[in-house]
């Protein structure tokens, strides 16, 4: 069926916003059974230090590639910018510098993780007993990482056009490739974490394969025509300046990651299963909050586009409610049932479950100051600045954690999961409060100007 864009400019606002939020959640979930598959497979079939080597990887496949997931977002902003102004040569253009570009990030992000995979997991203090596993699922993933990037791409493309169901419906097919995947390589060809890997990634193979369809079939100008995939330099540059802050600030806010990972490491591989089942739980909480954040970035682009300062406004205040009480209502349902939710992934070690329970407590429940963060991240994404939320997030995310494990968590009467993990929670509430400042001051000199400004 041939597509052509939403216009996110007019219409009812709170509705619109459901409307458009729930399949991106739905979207993440399936993302996230991803890895959801991968846990509970070796988990069940091969123990916990399997589970724990595959959760070794997350932080740093996630510290490689935000960067250039960034600039998935720097693509869809500025196609969101392209159709909300009605300028469809720039839209087109757009698209097929995307295109390209997602392949040249894929290919880079190819070679760092298979070449890098072991120096870095050592790096982070991987214990002996799990970093031959972890660096063996670190690179069958990276291997296919192209097909990953180009379906971010594609996938921020759709959104920014107002297409949110085609992506739910890609994921869906792999999601289901990757579960049938999953128990062939394990159960009966034996394969441990390298099947889990090698599952994953031929199922991205399938999403990216039906992304790249869909553009092809649009009928707007958001239509991928392969023999005009370009490099245009201003449509380029543009994705840069929007997306490459971001792609900074999503690296060095794994970074801090990377650090806690580290710091759990050091507690051993039972803290790691635990701390990485916790984890997984926790991000079907975390991706219905950012998938407003998601919302926002698409609906301040394109009102920033048409100038519809007043209605931008209203979209913040809507889509922080959504993301507070998601936070609120799925945090805390998460740390009610935390037992039998880990025990799906955790099934030989009940101390490794204890572990789990204190991570959900310490960040599960105050999750939803994350999700409000996002928000405010999203909108200042969307109406243009870029540079701006790399800044505070360095600051008042990534500083903020890396000066707490480095003095308060190094001292012998705080050296404690709970303090830890009390990090994020109070980086969440500092970087939101200079975030909203920040959207509300650049949202006012917007409107008294009325024209709007890259930053």
């Amino acid at each position: 069926m041939r597509k052509s864009s939403a216009d996110l400019t007019q219409g009812p606002l709170l509705s619109g916003i459901i409307a458009y939020t729930i399949p991106v959640i739905l979207t993440g979930v399936l993302q996230l059974l991803f890895n959801a598959a991968d846990l509970v497979v070796v988990g069940r079939f091969c123990g916990s230090i399997s589970v724990a080597a595959v959760g070794a990887c997350g932080a740093v496949i996630n510290l490689l590639v935000n960067l250039f997931i960034g600039l998935s977002v720097g693509a869809g902003v500025t196609v969101a910018h392209g159709i909300g102004a009605n300028k469809d040569e720039d839209v087109r253009r757009t698209v097929h510098t995307a295109i390209p570009l997602a392949v040249i990030c894929g290919a880079v992000l190819s070679v760092v993780g298979i070449v890098g995979a072991g120096w870095i997991l050592r790096l982070m203090g991987t214990p002996d007993n799990v970093i031959g596993l972890s660096s063996t699922y670190m690179r069958i993933y990276f291997s296919g990482i192209i097909a990953s990037t180009l379906y971010n791409f594609g996938g921020a493309i759709l959104r920014a056009a107002g297409d949110t169901k085609s992506p739910l419906y890609f994921l869906t097919a792999a999601g289901i490739l990757n579960v049938l995947l999953n128990l062939f390589f394990v159960i009966v060809l034996k394969m441990d974490v390298a099947g889990v890997a090698l599952a994953t990634a031929l199922s991205q193979v399938l999403s990216a394969a039906l992304v790249i369809r869909a553009l092809m079939k649009r009928d707007d100008a958001c239509r991928l025509k392969l023999k005009e995939i370009h490099l245009y330099g201003r449509q380029l540059i543009k994705i840069i300046r929007i997306g490459f802050p971001a792609g900074i600030q999503g690296s060095l806010f794994s970074i801090s990651n990377v650090i806690i990972q580290s710091s759990v490491n050091s507690f051993g591989s039972v803290v790691m299963s635990g701390n990485a089942a916790a984890q997984n739980i926790e991000g079907f909480v975390y991706i219905s909050m950012n998938s407003v954040s998601q919302t926002a970035l698409n609906y301040a682009g394109q009102n920033h586009g048409a100038g519809n300062f007043e209605r931008i406004r209203k979209i913040m205040l809507a889509c922080l409610g959504l993301a507070f009480g998601a936070g609120i209502s799925l945090g805390g349902l998460s740390v009610i049932f935390s037992r039998p939710l880990l025990s799906i992934y955790i099934t030989d070690s009940d101390e490794a479950i204890k572990y789990g329970v204190i991570r959900l407590m310490y960040i599960c429940l105050p999750y939803f100051l994350c999700g409000i963060m996002d928000v405010a991240t999203g909108m200042l994404r969307g109406i243009g600045s870029s540079i701006a939320p790399m800044f505070i997030t360095v600051a008042g995310v990534c500083g903020f954690r890396i000066v707490w494990i480095y003095t308060v968590f190094r001292m012998p009467q705080y050296h404690s999961l709970e303090i830890l993990y009390s990090s994020y929670m109070i980086s969440w509430a500092v970087t939101f409060l200079i975030e909203a400042v920040v959207f509300h001051i650049m949202l006012k000199k917007m409107s008294s100007t009325g024209k709007a400004k890259i930053t």
